[in-house]
């Protein structure tokens, strides 16, 4: 099975290369609250993802994410470990950016699930199933403005 997600970051997404690895070992925690988090811990278990830039915007980038382990938040806590949280992530994110988004109309996580694809017992070709980014996900976009550097 293979899944993509969309997801805007905060910031500029620097790796100029095809796709990005992030890997890094995660770790399911409790804090006092009673609230339960993942982070990047040596005693974790060790997580990959594939981030690839589909579009870059002034303070922000859309990405595509292909999780090649399936760990609890890992594209919201690899986004933030390489230094560009989620926008919209009330857990992970930059809490003062999402406010700044919320004036243009990112009312929730930016994370989409774009695409997934699985291979069926008994089936010769896998089957892929897209789901277009919902509207209002669409206009948000369109109040950004486009990087000038885009490559």
């Amino acid at each position: 099975m293979e899944k993509i997600y969309w997801t805007l970051v905060k910031g500029c997404w620097v790796s100029k290369t095809e796709v990005t690895e992030v890997l890094a070992p995660l770790k399911k925690n409790q804090l006092s609250s009673g609230e339960r988090i993942v982070r990047v811990q040596e005693e974790g278990q060790w997580s990959l993802t594939e981030f690839r830039v589909l579009k870059r915007y002034t303070d922000t980038t859309l990405l595509e994410a292909r999780p090649k382990t399936g760990r609890t938040h890992q594209i919201r806590v690899h986004a933030t470990h390489a230094g560009y949280p989620i926008v919209g992530d009330d857990k992970y994110g930059d809490a003062s950016f999402n406010r700044l988004m919320k004036n243009k109309g990112f009312m929730r996580l930016f994370l989409h699930a774009y695409e997934i694809t699985v291979k069926l017992p008994g089936q010769e070709n896998p089957i892929s199933i897209q789901a277009p980014l919902e509207s209002r996900l669409q206009a948000c976009l369109l109040t950004l403005n486009e990087d000038k550097f885009d490559d």
